[in-house]
């Protein structure tokens, strides 16, 4: 009988903000990937994270490039759109709370551009919740709060790419 051990992978905390993520699926994972690359040369998915913590930047970049996702990141709002164009993100992670601007203003700015309007996004935040980061007319595709578990994350980020909303 073979026991599967669960040991923690990652372990982060910075001021309320935790992830964890176990060893076993992860592995699970990153095999599946990487025999899926050998077998196939198909394309990925780009990612563009805007998030200020520079450490929880990190953390998901770290994530998303191990599952295989080309990852561009921002810690803040500037330049954004330009970044948007240039990059050519078929999914964007977006933090609410901006040392230069509210998150959702800029869904706004996004949903409201022709060539962006149609880019998925999942916005993450420590303060808001799924139930009051509505701020105007648009609406992102799906919420995630922190502090999160990886697994969510990944989930969340498969689904919105198939067309799913977790709102």
């Amino acid at each position: 009988m073979y026991q599967i051990l669960t040991i923690n992978l990652l372990i982060f905390s910075l001021n309320n903000f935790s992830l964890k993520y176990h060893c076993n699926k992860y592995l699970c994972k990153i095999l599946k990937h990487t025999t899926a690359l050998a077998k196939n040369s198909k394309s990925y998915k780009n990612i563009l994270v805007i998030e200020d913590n520079h450490a929880i930047l990190d953390v998901i970049t770290l994530i998303l490039q191990s599952e295989a996702y080309k990852v561009s990141g921002l810690n803040k709002s500037a330049n954004m759109m330009d970044h948007i164009h240039a990059f050519q993100p078929d999914l964007m992670i977006l933090d609410i709370m901006l040392p230069d601007a509210d998150g959702r203003e800029l869904l706004t700015q996004i949903r409201t551009n022709e060539k962006t309007a149609d880019i998925p996004v999942l916005m993450i935040s420590a303060k808001y919740t799924a139930q009051n980061i509505q701020h105007g007319s648009h609406k992102p595709n799906g919420f995630l709060a922190k502090p999160f578990d990886i697994d969510d994350l990944l989930d969340k980020i498969e689904g919105i790419l198939a067309g799913k909303t977790y709102l």
